[in-house]
């Protein structure tokens, strides 16, 4: 089993070249991160005339946005009624009606500047593993239905029919979500922002930021860019002391595990209709099927820090779990991203000082979120209008204790799956 991203290598958009940062440059907006949040924040940007450059450390994608599941989720991590009583009512349903609609930009983008990202529009399934999961996913119907949602619980043969398994009762439909590969998602949109007239810079890592008369001066190695409006927008993947972002969220992990492409006479009832699912367990389970028919299994945890036989033992265990027909799988690859988390499990939109923006604490939604901020971002640039954005933008205080959440999130992670690969859990 090999380390390596399916995503990199599956991707219909191809790599593209963009040249690192030299000498001095200027632009009414730069932004630091070329993941999916600042590539959308160029893209809208550069669409209203504004110019913009982009930096980025490494390629594009190399961090997050390319490495998820691939889910292109509706809402927060949290359900509903609970994101208001984390943020409040008026700035809750904000962000419930926000995110509620951002599969929907996505796919729009995705038409409009023809993306082949080989998307899936049939909705994501949630999935109760045991009675408690069942319960929980009746309470989330009911909050997502009474604000009009396309939700639907299915219970018995029409879930396991669904999900292809027999091991599963009740699932959660959301017919607003879907799929994507999100390589070849983000390369889209780089695509689009460097046609739209923005200036892309890959391999051009931000090592400073200072005040510079009325711009912000972010430096190079080999060069730097003025500009009097920044965003920063390197979430998870932030680094420097310099970058504030790291004060507002601490670093998580998600791993994955690919099948080689398994032949429908097999594998063609999971997951039949094309919707990536994931379960209500304590640390959860996802599964989904790629464009060529792979069975790609995921879960919270740092997957580099762990032995292949691990990683091996954990996917045979939830896989002949939940889809015992396929026998022995030999797993072909595995691979890791980091997750920007936040104690709520609420998103984090604020001004470090005037004239930057930063967002932060996606919380493993990062596609439908990170498109959506981009927009509103670039709105809010240009006209000062914060709409579109799922909370307002604030002035907001560090998270203390960082480093002991992360350690406590991690070994909790890895207590779980070793409980699973010994049959001690489920």
């Amino acid at each position: 089993m090999k380390s390596a991203c399916i995503w990199m290598s599956t991707s219909p958009e191809r790599q593209r070249e963009y040249p690192r940062l030299e000498g001095e440059a200027r632009a009414d907006v730069s932004v630091i991160g070329g993941g999916i949040t600042g590539l959308s924040t160029a893209l809208h940007l550069a669409e209203t005339g504004v110019s913009v450059v982009l930096l980025e450390a490494g390629d594009i994608p190399s961090g997050g946005s390319g490495r998820s599941v691939g889910l292109v989720n509706a809402g927060m991590w949290i359900p509903p009624d609970d994101i208001l009583e984390a943020l409040g009512p008026e700035n809750g349903e904000r962000a419930n009606e926000v995110l509620g609609r951002a599969p929907a930009e996505v796919f729009a983008l995705i038409d409009r500047h023809g993306i082949d990202c080989q998307d899936t529009r049939t909705g994501t399934l949630h999935l109760a593993h045991n009675g408690k999961g069942a319960e929980e996913l009746a309470r989330r119907f009911e909050q997502f239905s009474r604000r009009g949602a396309p939700v639907e619980l299915l219970e018995g043969e029409e879930c396991r029919r669904r999900v292809g398994t027999p091991r599963l009762h009740r699932a959660l439909l959301d017919r607003r979500a879907g799929t994507l590969n999100p390589t070849a998602y983000t390369r889209g949109l780089a695509r689009a922002a460097h046609a739209a007239g923005a200036s892309l810079h890959t391999h051009s890592a931000a090592e400073g930021i200072q005040r510079d008369g009325d711009a912000w001066r972010v430096d190079t190695p080999l060069g730097s860019i003025r500009a009097p409006r920044l965003v920063i927008a390197t979430n998870a993947y932030t680094e420097g002391h310099w970058n504030q972002v790291r004060d507002h969220f601490f670093r998580g992990h998600f791993y994955q595990v690919a099948s080689p492409p398994l032949p429908d006479d097999v594998a063609g009832d999971i997951l039949a209709e094309g919707q990536g699912a994931w379960d209500t367990r304590t640390v959860l389970s996802s599964m989904r099927r790629d464009a060529e028919g792979r069975l790609i299994l995921g879960s919270l945890g740092c997957g580099d820090s762990k032995p292949a036989s691990f990683l091996r033992c954990w996917a045979d265990r939830v896989q002949r779990h939940y889809f015992p027909q396929l026998g022995q799988v030999d797993w072909e690859c595995t691979w890791t991203g980091q997750v920007g988390f936040t104690p709520d499990h609420t998103l984090r939109l604020f001004e470090p000082a005037p004239g930057i923006l930063a967002a932060a604490g996606y919380n493993g939604r990062g596609i439908t979120t990170g498109t959506v901020v981009g927009q509103g971002f670039a709105r809010y640039l240009t006209s000062g209008d914060d709409g579109l954005l799922p909370l307002p933008i604030r002035r907001a205080r560090p998270l203390r204790a960082k480093p002991l959440w992360s350690t406590a999130y991690e070994s909790g992670f890895t207590l779980y799956h070793a409980g699973q690969c010994l049959r001690i859990v489920a």
